[in-house]
């Protein structure tokens, strides 16, 4: 009977700690994306995503401080709170969220990648630059980052050795090739 009694509180520990992490992992995670909302200024979807994360937090921590005494709760919390932000994170690459703006600098081969990129419905804009060494050209793309991947393998199937930045961007208005926004 006593040997019971231990098995099954600790079996009621180890679901309450399971618990927790699980609730953490789905607040973090969604706080993760609320984050990126915000940056990207979608604020009703933020503001609908801050509501499920706060309520799901808000559900975790009645649970912990009704448990405070079991010490593998804290581990549980922590637990979730480092899976959901990699979890966040992982979701959010896979989902592509926004768009970034490449800008491609190539010593020889400018038009080329240009051609293949506006082949490959991107828009390209070439700007006038000075470099160290003389003049160069400035290649700006604007695209979704979900095509980013895509867009930098086709820059480097031309020129692997082509200086490459990438940054976030918003668009504010005007013609985004293909689209508008």
């Amino acid at each position: 009977m006593f040997a019971e009694n231990i098995s099954n509180t600790m079996i009621e520990s180890l679901l309450g700690a399971f618990l927790i992490m699980a609730m953490r992992v789905c607040d973090v995670t969604i706080g993760t994306m609320r984050t990126i909302l915000v940056v990207q200024g979608k604020k009703y979807y933020a503001g609908l995503a801050g509501f499920f994360e706060v309520l799901i937090w808000i559900t975790a921590m009645r649970y912990i401080v009704q448990h405070m005494d079991a010490t593998i709760n804290l581990f549980g919390y922590a637990g979730g709170f480092a899976l959901g932000n990699v979890l966040g994170i992982t979701l959010e690459q896979k989902i592509g969220l926004g768009f970034i703006q490449l800008n491609v600098i190539s010593r020889h081969c400018t038009d080329a990648i240009a051609d293949m990129l506006r082949k490959s419905n991107y828009g390209v804009t070439i700007l006038p630059g000075e470099g160290g060494t003389g003049g160069v050209s400035i290649m700006v793309v604007v695209l979704k980052r979900k095509q980013q991947k895509t867009a930098v393998g086709l820059i480097e199937s031309v020129d692997p050795k082509a200086f490459i930045s990438i940054q976030p961007s918003v668009p504010y208005r005007g013609f985004m090739h293909g689209s508008r926004k």
